[in-house]
Order: structure tokens, then C-alpha cells, then sequence
């Protein structure tokens, strides 16, 4: 059996109010045992009240770290990974909530990851694995993936996916307190630090399904950032200070 007891899930939320309820009780529903920690960014549409009601349901498995306006999807992440580390899940995934990621596909993550450090559900694996993107951002989120890998070296076909599985150990390797990005790239960072020590990374494949409710937090400025964040990443291992 896989080992949801030791699981959490970290999903950020703002403005969410469209999926929250319908993402707390699915993760539920399917896989017992896993806890939740929700980063709520100060959503003005009562999506932090969501969370509080279900909490009553789920006392032991449902949590929430509430912040005060968008922090960035980084900060995010970084505050739940420390707040995993300061209990005793071994596995912690990263998971959007607006039903991109499948629920469904979290086993497929949590196996993999008994055998690897880092597991990423790719959506460029055994073919382009993308629902209902316009064909101007698939190519530029694949073109991104491939300059990244040019950069980097990291053997790695998607880069950037959100959609992820660290051990306990490879949330350890990393110094959460130096971390270089803040959006969207903030993914490929984790990644190339992770396999950067040695530890064992690897790509399943996913379907990524499009948001079909509440607002995307892709901004802009992510192209600037990816372009400049990749070099100085690459930099920053040449002179032995990607890790310190």
C-alpha cells in the first residue's frame, strides 16, 4: 500500500472559490489517509471560508497557512515545504487547484517517488500531453522546456511542471532560504538543484488539463525572468554557490 498517512499535498490558493470545495473533498474521497495544506493568499472571494468549513470535517488532514495579499507562487511553496519539514511527512507534493493537475494521478507520483528522490508529472513524455491550450502558449511553454535543458544540462523534458513529488530527503538538500525565483521558474530551480547533489529525479507522464474555472496566476514578466533566472541558476553552479 502506498503511504498516504506520511503524505502531504500543497496547493496555494487565491481566488479559488470556483474549486476549493470540489478539490478538498476529491483528494479526500480518493486517497485516505493524505493531509492538505492549503497557502491561501488573502482571496477577497471567500475561499479562505471554504477551507475553514472543511477543516471542522477534517480536523487532522486539512490545513491552512493564511497570508496577507500574492506572495508569489514560490514564497508559497517554500512556507509549506517548511512547514512539512517541521512534522514528519516524507512525501510532499506540489498541486494546483484548479483541477489541471488530476487528482487521480497522485498515486502514480507517490509510487514513483518510493524509488526516486524528486518525481515530476511531465507533460512531455510519450508524446505532448497538453488539453485545450491555445497552440501560441504550448509552443512557448515547449520552447521554454528546451532552451532550459540547453542551459542547464538537467535531463529533464519538462521543466517547469507544477505538478511534483519530493522524498523528505530532497526537501532537505535544499536551502530554502536562498531560493533565486519566485514565479513560474521557481519549478525549474527546485529541479536543477535537486539533481544538481546527485539525487535521483524522474518524469511520469501526466495529462494537463487547462483551468476551466477561476482565474489563472500566470502574470507576465515570466519570459523576462525565465531568460535571465536560467543563466544566473547555470552561473551560480559554475562557481559552486547553486546550493549555498
Amino acid at each position: 500500500m502506498l503511504p498516504f498517512n506520511k503524505t502531504l499535498i500543497i496547493i496555494p490558493t487565491f481566488n479559488e472559490i470556483d474549486n476549493i470545495e470540489r478539490m478538498i473533498t476529491t483528494l479526500f474521497d480518493m486517497h485516505k489517509g493524505v493531509s492538505l495544506l492549503i497557502i491561501e493568499d488573502g482571496s477577497p472571494d471567500g475561499t479562505a471560508d471554504v477551507v475553514k468549513k472543511y477543516q471542522e470535517k477534517f480536523p487532522e488532514n486539512l490545513h491552512m497557512i493564511q497570508r496577507t495579499g500574492k506572495l508569489g507562487l514560490g514564497t508559497a511553496y517554500v512556507t509549506g515545504f517548511k512547514w512539512a519539514l517541521e512534522r514528519d511527512y516524507e512525501f510532499v507534493f506540489e498541486m494546483d487547484c484548479d483541477f489541471s493537475h488530476d487528482p487521480k494521478q497522485v498515486p502514480d507520483l507517490l509510487e514513483a517517488a518510493q524509488t526516486n528522490d524528486l518525481v515530476i508529472g511531465s507533460r512531455y513524455i510519450d508524446g505532448i500531453r497538453i488539453i485545450n491550450w491555445p497552440f501560441r502558449r504550448l509552443l512557448l511553454s515547449y520552447l521554454a522546456s528546451i532552451y532550459t535543458r540547453f542551459v542547464t544540462g538537467i535531463p529533464v523534458n519538462d521543466t517547469t511542471g507544477g505538478f511534483k513529488c519530493f522524498t523528505r530527503k530532497a526537501l532537505q538538500s535544499l536551502n530554502l532560504d536562498n531560493i533565486i525565483s519566485k514565479g513560474y521558474i521557481f519549478q525549474l530551480e527546485l529541479n536543477y538543484k535537486v539533481w544538481s547533489q546527485g539525487l535521483s529525479v524522474k518524469e511520469v507522464p501526466i495529462i494537463f488539463y487547462e483551468r476551466r474555472d477561476g482565474e489563472s496566476k500566470m502574470a507576465g514578466g515570466i519570459i523576462f525572468e525565465a531568460l535571465f533566472s536560467v543563466l544566473q541558476l547555470r552561473f551560480y553552479k559554475m562557481i559552486g554557490k547553486l546550493n549555498s
